[in-house]
Protein backbone atom coordinates (compact mmCIF):
# COMPACT_ATOMS: atom_id res chain seq x y z
CA UNK A 1 0.00 0.00 0.00
CA UNK A 2 3.21 2.86 0.87
CA UNK A 3 3.83 1.49 -2.42
CA UNK A 4 0.50 2.49 -3.99
CA UNK A 5 0.52 5.53 -2.43
CA UNK A 6 4.14 6.72 -3.14
CA UNK A 7 3.50 6.47 -6.58
CA UNK A 8 0.20 8.57 -6.72
CA UNK A 9 2.20 11.35 -4.86
CA UNK A 10 4.75 11.39 -7.16
CA UNK A 11 2.88 11.08 -10.02
CA UNK A 12 0.14 13.61 -8.68
CA UNK A 13 1.70 16.64 -10.79
CA UNK A 14 1.79 14.80 -14.47
CA UNK A 15 -1.70 13.96 -14.51
CA UNK A 16 -2.87 17.38 -16.10
CA UNK A 17 0.74 17.79 -17.74
CA UNK A 18 2.02 14.14 -19.08
CA UNK A 19 5.68 13.64 -19.85
CA UNK A 20 7.14 11.16 -21.85
CA UNK A 21 10.33 11.26 -20.37
CA UNK A 22 11.41 8.98 -17.44
CA UNK A 23 13.94 12.20 -16.07
CA UNK A 24 11.98 14.13 -13.86
CA UNK A 25 12.24 15.35 -9.97
CA UNK A 26 10.73 12.85 -7.84
CA UNK A 27 9.38 15.16 -5.71
CA UNK A 28 8.41 18.44 -6.61
CA UNK A 29 7.03 21.11 -4.00
CA UNK A 30 3.47 20.81 -5.55
CA UNK A 31 3.00 16.82 -4.93
CA UNK A 32 0.41 15.44 -3.69
CA UNK A 33 -1.97 12.84 -2.38
CA UNK A 34 -5.08 12.12 -4.42
CA UNK A 35 -8.33 9.92 -4.79
CA UNK A 36 -6.02 7.28 -5.44
CA UNK A 37 -4.36 7.69 -1.87
CA UNK A 38 -8.10 8.32 -0.46
CA UNK A 39 -9.85 5.52 -1.68
CA UNK A 40 -7.06 3.05 -1.14
CA UNK A 41 -6.69 4.23 2.73
CA UNK A 42 -10.79 3.59 2.73
CA UNK A 43 -9.95 0.16 1.55
CA UNK A 44 -7.45 -0.39 3.74
CA UNK A 45 -9.38 1.41 6.76
CA UNK A 46 -12.36 -1.19 5.58
CA UNK A 47 -10.22 -4.04 5.87
CA UNK A 48 -9.59 -2.97 9.56
CA UNK A 49 -13.03 -2.72 10.30
CA UNK A 50 -14.03 -5.40 8.51
CA UNK A 51 -16.79 -2.66 7.15
CA UNK A 52 -18.71 -1.82 4.30
CA UNK A 53 -17.00 -0.85 1.19
CA UNK A 54 -19.81 1.68 0.02
CA UNK A 55 -20.16 3.11 3.33
CA UNK A 56 -16.69 4.22 3.99
CA UNK A 57 -16.40 5.28 0.62
CA UNK A 58 -18.53 7.79 0.96
CA UNK A 59 -17.19 8.48 4.18
CA UNK A 60 -13.89 9.40 2.84
CA UNK A 61 -15.61 11.09 -0.03
CA UNK A 62 -17.03 13.56 2.64
CA UNK A 63 -14.04 14.00 4.42
CA UNK A 64 -11.50 14.51 1.23
CA UNK A 65 -13.99 15.80 -1.26
CA UNK A 66 -11.98 17.91 -3.46
CA UNK A 67 -9.41 15.12 -4.35
CA UNK A 68 -9.70 14.71 -7.88
CA UNK A 69 -12.37 11.98 -8.25
CA UNK A 70 -14.08 10.78 -11.36
CA UNK A 71 -17.87 12.89 -12.52
CA UNK A 72 -19.49 8.78 -11.96
CA UNK A 73 -17.43 8.85 -8.55
CA UNK A 74 -18.14 11.98 -8.01
CA UNK A 75 -22.63 11.70 -8.40
CA UNK A 76 -22.73 8.17 -6.12
CA UNK A 77 -20.90 9.92 -3.62
CA UNK A 78 -23.40 12.50 -3.01
CA UNK A 79 -26.51 9.96 -3.13
CA UNK A 80 -26.83 7.69 -0.59
CA UNK A 81 -29.20 5.51 -2.20
CA UNK A 82 -27.10 4.88 -5.59
CA UNK A 83 -25.67 2.07 -6.85
CA UNK A 84 -23.07 0.72 -8.84
CA UNK A 85 -22.96 2.67 -12.02
CA UNK A 86 -21.42 -0.04 -14.18
CA UNK A 87 -18.13 1.84 -14.68
CA UNK A 88 -15.00 0.43 -15.96
CA UNK A 89 -12.86 3.64 -15.02
CA UNK A 90 -9.46 2.59 -13.50
CA UNK A 91 -10.79 3.58 -10.22
CA UNK A 92 -11.31 0.37 -9.19
CA UNK A 93 -7.89 -0.85 -9.29
CA UNK A 94 -5.93 1.92 -8.19
CA UNK A 95 -7.64 1.56 -4.70
CA UNK A 96 -7.18 -2.66 -4.55
CA UNK A 97 -3.25 -2.72 -3.73
CA UNK A 98 -3.93 -3.39 0.47
CA UNK A 99 -6.48 -6.25 -0.34
CA UNK A 100 -3.03 -8.01 -1.57
CA UNK A 101 -1.85 -7.87 1.92
CA UNK A 102 -4.75 -8.66 3.74
CA UNK A 103 -5.55 -12.39 3.08
CA UNK A 104 -3.27 -15.76 2.82
CA UNK A 105 -4.16 -16.85 -0.41
CA UNK A 106 -5.48 -15.76 -3.73
CA UNK A 107 -8.62 -16.82 -3.82
CA UNK A 108 -9.49 -14.77 -1.02
CA UNK A 109 -7.36 -11.69 -2.44
CA UNK A 110 -9.70 -12.27 -5.53
CA UNK A 111 -13.05 -12.41 -4.00
CA UNK A 112 -12.08 -9.59 -1.58
CA UNK A 113 -10.79 -7.14 -4.63
CA UNK A 114 -14.46 -8.33 -6.80
CA UNK A 115 -16.83 -7.44 -3.66
CA UNK A 116 -14.31 -3.50 -2.89
CA UNK A 117 -14.94 -3.21 -7.01
CA UNK A 118 -18.34 -4.33 -7.78
CA UNK A 119 -20.09 -1.29 -5.44
CA UNK A 120 -19.48 0.97 -8.16
CA UNK A 121 -17.40 -0.30 -10.43
CA UNK A 122 -19.30 -3.21 -11.75
CA UNK A 123 -18.91 -3.61 -15.33
CA UNK A 124 -16.67 -6.80 -16.10
CA UNK A 125 -13.50 -4.82 -17.11
CA UNK A 126 -13.54 -3.18 -13.61
CA UNK A 127 -13.94 -6.14 -11.82
CA UNK A 128 -11.13 -7.69 -13.81
CA UNK A 129 -8.82 -4.57 -12.95
CA UNK A 130 -9.32 -4.93 -9.22
CA UNK A 131 -8.70 -8.57 -9.09
CA UNK A 132 -5.23 -8.27 -11.02
CA UNK A 133 -3.60 -5.92 -9.35
CA UNK A 134 -5.01 -7.50 -5.71
CA UNK A 135 -3.45 -10.52 -7.10
CA UNK A 136 -0.23 -9.07 -8.45
CA UNK A 137 0.45 -7.19 -5.02
CA UNK A 138 -0.65 -10.22 -3.52
CA UNK A 139 2.10 -12.59 -5.83
CA UNK A 140 5.01 -9.98 -5.53
CA UNK A 141 4.62 -10.10 -1.90
CA UNK A 142 4.80 -13.56 -1.61
CA UNK A 143 8.19 -14.65 -3.74
CA UNK A 144 6.79 -15.01 -6.81
CA UNK A 145 9.40 -14.41 -10.01
CA UNK A 146 8.40 -11.97 -12.40
CA UNK A 147 7.84 -14.42 -15.09
CA UNK A 148 5.59 -15.90 -12.83
CA UNK A 149 3.49 -13.43 -11.91
CA UNK A 150 3.33 -12.58 -16.17
CA UNK A 151 1.90 -15.65 -16.73
CA UNK A 152 -0.60 -15.98 -13.83
CA UNK A 153 -1.97 -12.44 -14.74
CA UNK A 154 -1.86 -13.30 -18.47
CA UNK A 155 -3.47 -16.75 -18.11
CA UNK A 156 -6.06 -15.83 -16.00
CA UNK A 157 -7.10 -12.05 -16.85
CA UNK A 158 -6.28 -12.18 -20.62
CA UNK A 159 -3.95 -9.49 -20.54
CA UNK A 160 -0.96 -8.89 -23.06
CA UNK A 161 1.84 -7.90 -20.52
CA UNK A 162 4.51 -8.63 -23.25
CA UNK A 163 5.21 -5.03 -24.46
CA UNK A 164 8.25 -3.30 -22.10
CA UNK A 165 7.27 0.78 -21.24
CA UNK A 166 9.41 1.86 -24.37
CA UNK A 167 7.14 0.10 -26.94
CA UNK A 168 4.25 1.15 -25.02
CA UNK A 169 4.94 4.49 -23.99
CA UNK A 170 4.82 6.15 -28.42
CA UNK A 171 1.21 5.56 -28.86
CA UNK A 172 0.07 5.45 -25.03
CA UNK A 173 -2.80 8.47 -24.66
CA UNK A 174 -4.13 9.24 -21.20
CA UNK A 175 -6.66 6.46 -20.57
CA UNK A 176 -8.65 6.44 -17.65
CA UNK A 177 -10.18 2.66 -18.51
CA UNK A 178 -8.66 -0.88 -16.16
CA UNK A 179 -8.45 -1.98 -19.82
CA UNK A 180 -6.33 0.45 -20.52
CA UNK A 181 -4.52 1.72 -17.48
CA UNK A 182 -4.05 -1.75 -15.22
CA UNK A 183 -2.06 -3.83 -18.05
CA UNK A 184 0.04 -1.03 -19.04
CA UNK A 185 0.73 -0.58 -15.26
CA UNK A 186 1.99 -4.32 -15.30
CA UNK A 187 4.07 -4.08 -18.10
CA UNK A 188 6.24 -1.10 -16.12
CA UNK A 189 6.42 -3.49 -13.13
CA UNK A 190 7.52 -6.15 -15.26
CA UNK A 191 10.01 -4.04 -17.07
CA UNK A 192 11.57 -2.30 -13.74
CA UNK A 193 14.60 -2.59 -12.08
CA UNK A 194 13.46 -0.93 -8.64
CA UNK A 195 10.46 0.44 -7.04
CA UNK A 196 11.74 4.05 -8.48
CA UNK A 197 12.39 2.99 -11.79
CA UNK A 198 9.08 0.94 -11.86
CA UNK A 199 7.13 5.14 -11.29
CA UNK A 200 10.16 6.50 -13.64
CA UNK A 201 8.65 3.97 -16.02
CA UNK A 202 4.35 4.79 -15.53
CA UNK A 203 4.80 7.85 -15.37
CA UNK A 204 6.86 8.63 -18.62
CA UNK A 205 4.01 6.64 -20.68
CA UNK A 206 2.51 9.78 -20.40
CA UNK A 207 -1.19 8.80 -19.28
CA UNK A 208 -2.83 9.06 -16.43
CA UNK A 209 0.39 9.45 -14.20
CA UNK A 210 -1.21 9.44 -10.96
CA UNK A 211 -3.21 6.11 -11.29
CA UNK A 212 -0.21 4.60 -13.31
CA UNK A 213 1.93 5.33 -10.80
CA UNK A 214 -0.12 4.01 -7.85
CA UNK A 215 -1.02 0.82 -9.62
CA UNK A 216 2.32 0.07 -10.68
CA UNK A 217 4.04 1.52 -7.46
CA UNK A 218 1.76 -1.12 -5.43
CA UNK A 219 3.02 -4.07 -6.99
CA UNK A 220 6.66 -2.68 -6.99
CA UNK A 221 6.55 -2.00 -3.37
CA UNK A 222 5.00 -5.44 -2.81
CA UNK A 223 8.34 -6.91 -4.58
CA UNK A 224 10.72 -4.68 -3.14
CA UNK A 225 9.50 -2.44 -0.64
CA UNK A 226 9.46 1.41 -1.08
CA UNK A 227 13.01 2.99 -0.07
CA UNK A 228 12.90 4.66 3.09
CA UNK A 229 13.51 7.83 1.96
CA UNK A 230 11.07 7.85 -0.87
CA UNK A 231 8.11 6.61 1.67
CA UNK A 232 9.29 9.32 3.89
CA UNK A 233 8.70 12.11 1.15
CA UNK A 234 5.87 10.75 0.85
CA UNK A 235 4.22 10.54 3.99
CA UNK A 236 4.72 14.29 5.03
CA UNK A 237 2.08 15.21 2.17
CA UNK A 238 -0.31 13.04 3.98
CA UNK A 239 -2.51 14.06 7.13
CA UNK A 240 -2.74 12.64 10.59
CA UNK A 241 -6.03 10.31 9.56
CA UNK A 242 -4.61 8.84 6.98
CA UNK A 243 -1.58 7.98 8.39
CA UNK A 244 -2.79 6.77 10.96
CA UNK A 245 -4.76 4.18 9.32
CA UNK A 246 -1.89 3.21 7.32
CA UNK A 247 -0.02 2.35 10.80
CA UNK A 248 -2.58 0.40 11.97
CA UNK A 249 -2.90 -1.58 9.08
CA UNK A 250 1.19 -2.08 8.64
CA UNK A 251 0.62 -3.37 12.57
CA UNK A 252 -2.35 -6.08 11.27
CA UNK A 253 -1.08 -6.71 8.24
CA UNK A 254 2.21 -5.93 7.17
CA UNK A 255 2.69 -4.22 4.11
CA UNK A 256 5.65 -2.17 1.59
Amino acid sequence: MQGAIAGDVIGSIYELHPIKSKEFPLFAPRCCFTDDTVLTVAVADTLLQEGDYAEQFRTYYRRYPHAGYGGGFHRWARSPEAGAYYSFGNGSAMRASPIGFAFPDLPHVRSEARRSAEVTHNHPEGIKGAEATAAAVFLARTGELKHQIRSYLEQQFGYDLSRTPDQIRPDYTFDVTCQGTVPAALCCFLSGSSYEDTVRHAISLGGDSDTLACIAGGVAGAFWGVPGWIWSEAEQRLDDHLRGVIVRFARRFGMA
